[in-house]
């Protein structure tokens, strides 16, 4: 089962600012003749759950389960609100009601697809002791029966530090990750938190840092993590994609698929969505940052406040890999979450999945031939690439005499190569393993049986193939053929 298949088995306790998003649309011909400001004449208007509300939407819509907690008002707008999430499936509401505080009301007035106003309605004081010890009782209780833990802070007063802090404690107890969508220049206040999620307009106030540039994101992620207890952060940087930090690993850049950008209303709450999914399905955080990042391209091609289907979620997944294979060839190099991530999509498409692997030092025609000959039994094909300490283990100390991004690239630059993955392991059968090809490709030196990864890719029902060596070419012997002044 891939991971976007397992969404519908994931439960997520999503908790923060609740609101009601209300979109009063039409056209703007004329000005007033009472004040010089333009008439909206009025030909709809649509009533929204807003906000963290609209995280709990988005994680249905993706398939998955949520119960949402938060505050709302004794008034009109929060039986609204109630009423509209009581009527979403997949939404379980579990709101405290707030005596002297009204429900968050954003109206926005649109004409001819554009903002002319918004007007707010709101209360942003932190909550009073018991509002908040009313929240703390259904986290407490709710806990138990979820995967995830999402805080989606809209800076409204719901998420008070000590409500966080209670929160955090309470899922830390029960091994249970918690993901921010953070709305304060205080990232400390998350202490714990599995993963934040700044945009960059919040990294910049965190941390002084830009994130603009891919260094720059590095440098203010490594910043909040050297600050707080926080495991890792994930900067959300628009057109620019997203660039993942975390303690124990290498940072990942995650660039965008181009797509014309209509609104990017509740974009963050799309991704914040489906990171939680895809961590609540078991899967890395590198893992989940590519979905979520493809979940996030789909939300702002749309108007308004709006949420991704799974069916959107999979069909970008596939727009983006035929993007990438028509595109620059350092694209398509990635990391092995990344590339386990674009063959469940590609699988759900119900294309094949071909693997080949090698060191590929000094490419040849016998290496042309195999990556063409794999290409054709498949699909999709996925390149795997001794790392350079793979290589030297393997062939010894004066190997391999291209660097594995140079290796990287230029096998990436043949057009039947769709995705190239470095490994670091003298053998790739974990990364086999982890991807689960159609059809696995070697030379035809090794016999079926020696094939590393073989059984199990036919265990599954697989092909494994064996193509058939050029002869005279091998890198071993154009590198005797230089050293030795023999080249034709």
């Amino acid at each position: 089962m891939s991971i976007i298949d397992q969404f519908s088995q994931v439960r997520i306790l999503c908790l923060g600012d609740v609101m009601l998003d209300r979109f009063i649309t039409g056209a703007a011909r004329r000005i007033s003749p009472e004040s010089p400001v333009p008439v909206l004449s009025v030909s709809s208007s649509a009533n929204i759950a807003g906000g963290s509300a609209n995280v709990a939407r988005n994680i249905a819509s993706l398939g998955g389960r949520c119960t949402l907690v938060g505050v709302i008002g004794k008034d009109a707008c929060g039986d609204e609100l109630r009423h509209i999430l009581e009527e979403t499936t997949g939404v379980r509401p579990l709101f405290v009601t707030a005596e002297d505080r009204p429900t968050t009301e954003k109206i926005r007035f649109v004409a001819q697809g554009q903002h002319m106003l918004r007007s707010d309605r709101e209360e942003t004081a932190p909550v009073p002791a018991e509002v908040e010890a009313a929240i703390l009782s259904h986290v407490s209780v709710s806990l138990p029966d979820h995967d995830v833990v999402v805080l989606s802070d809209y800076a409204k007063g719901v998420l008070t530090t000590t409500l966080i802090r209670k929160v955090v404690a309470l899922a830390a107890e029960r091994g249970v990750p918690v993901i921010v969508d953070p709305k304060n220049s205080d990232l400390a206040r998350y202490d714990g938190a599995t993963l934040v999620t700044p945009n960059l307009h919040e990294i910049w106030l965190a941390t002084g840092i830009s994130g603009e540039s891919d260094d720059s994101a590095v440098l203010a992620g490594r910043k909040v993590l050297e600050r707080t207890n926080i495991g890792a952060v994930l900067v959300t940087r628009s057109e620019k994609g997203m660039t993942l930090v975390q303690r124990t690993a290498e940072p990942v850049h995650i660039p965008t698929v181009a797509r014309e950008v209509a609104d990017v209303v509740g974009a963050g709450d799309t991704v914040i969505a489906a990171l939680a999914l895809v961590v609540g399905a078991g899967a890395a955080l590198d893992e989940a940052a590519y979905i979520a990042n493809a979940a996030a391209g789909v939300a702002v091609a749309k108007r308004g406040t709006a949420t991704v289907s799974r069916a959107e979620l999979l069909t970008e997944l596939d727009r983006q890999s035929r993007t990438v294979a028509t595109t620059s060839s350092a694209v398509k190099v990635v990391s092995r979450a990344a590339a386990v991530a674009q063959v469940e999509a590609w699988k759900l498409h119900g294309l094949s999945v071909g693997f080949t692997n090698g060191c590929f030092d000094i490419l040849h025609v016998g290496h042309v031939g195999i990556i063409e000959f794999a290409r054709a039994n498949c699909d999709r094909l996925v390149v795997a690439l001794n790392s350079d300490g793979s290589v030297a283990r393997l062939k010894g100390p004066s190997r391999p005499v291209n660097s594995e991004m140079d290796r990287a690239r230029v096998i990436s630059a043949i057009g039947a190569v769709d995705l190239v993955v470095i490994f670091d392991e003298d053998t790739p059968l974990q990364f086999i393993e982890e991807i689960e090809p159609d059809v696995l490709v070697k030379g035809a030196d090794y016999e079926v049986a020696e094939i590393v990864g073989g059984a199990s890719v036919m265990a599954r029902g697989g092909r494994v193939l064996r193509f058939e060596l050029v002869p005279g070419h091998s890198t071993t012997q154009v590198i005797s053929r230089i050293t030795s002044g023999t080249l034709p």
